[in-house]
């Protein structure tokens, strides 16, 4: 894996938007997708992996009183996927990781929060187009006959009907990106979409370790989050944005009045 450190803005841009020459097409389509994380730590583990325990075992009571308790109308199909996409979007623990096509939003979650400005931060980017190599045939060739770069919850709907079906089905483990359907504007505007493993006792870390070649990790110091997070708020990368709502327009009006030296303060 290809880890980068960067110490300016203009670094930082060029090696967000590395490799996103499509040659052709004559246009600039990044094959890679982002995750921002505050620490440079932080492994790819899902929020049901960090759950411990027996958690394989705890997904599916999750999911059954997820669907249970919540109102019927929350999903637009009622398949395990548009489930899984809601119910990851509303903080349950899933099997999903999130991911966006932006850069600049994955740049804001690795400095939104600024009692973590004393560590390193970091951007995961993983090339998505060559991970759907390593796809079986079957969901290759259903990818192929929608015409698009990752699946829908349609797509894989019309593919696998439950959860179980990917282990009792395939043999090896991969990787899958899924756009979830635009159930609200955070989703729109953060440019989301998730990644799951087939077999979720697998880490997508761990999976990636066998193909450094698609990841790259862009590290962002603790001495350089202040200056990305105030040309990110000129940008108008901020909360405000990316949560529409009086929780996002409040999350944002907390932080733009906190102090710089807010840490030192805390500590004293």
């Amino acid at each position: 894996m290809e880890k980068i450190v960067v110490h300016s803005w203009n670094e930082l841009q060029e090696q967000l938007y590395w490799g996103a020459y499509d040659a052709g097409i004559d246009r600039y389509r990044s094959p890679f997708v982002f995750r921002g994380v505050e620490d440079v730590e932080y492994r790819l583990e899902t929020a049901l992996s960090r759950l411990g325990g027996n958690y394989l075992a705890m997904e599916q009571h999750l999911l059954r009183n997820f669907r249970k308790y919540a109102h019927r109308d929350v999903v637009e199909k009622d398949s395990i996927w548009d489930w899984l996409a809601v119910a990851q979007h509303r903080g349950l623990p899933t099997r999903l990781l999130d991911w966006t096509y932006s850069p600049l939003v994955a740049c804001h979650f690795a400095t939104r929060d600024i009692e973590k400005y004393d560590i390193d931060g970091c951007i995961w980017m993983v090339n998505f187009l060559e991970s759907q190599n390593f796809l079986p045939q079957d969901l290759r060739e259903r990818l192929e006959e929608y015409g698009g770069d990752v699946f829908t919850t349609t797509i894989l709907s019309a593919s696998i009907h439950q959860l179980k079906d990917l282990k009792h089905h395939y043999s090896t483990v991969f990787p899958v990106f899924m756009e979830p359907p635009s159930i609200d504007d955070r989703i729109v505007n953060q440019y989301a979409l998730f990644s799951f493993m087939s077999d979720p006792s697998f880490s997508f870390d761990d999976w990636l370790r066998q193909y450094p070649e698609l990841v790259r990790k862009i590290i962002i110091p603790a001495d350089f989050k202040w200056e990305v997070r105030d040309k990110l708020d000129q940008a108008n990368i901020t909360e405000r944005v990316l949560f529409p709502g009086l929780d996002g327009l409040s999350m944002w009006l907390k932080r733009q009045y906190s102090p710089k030296n807010r840490q030192r303060l805390l500590q004293e």
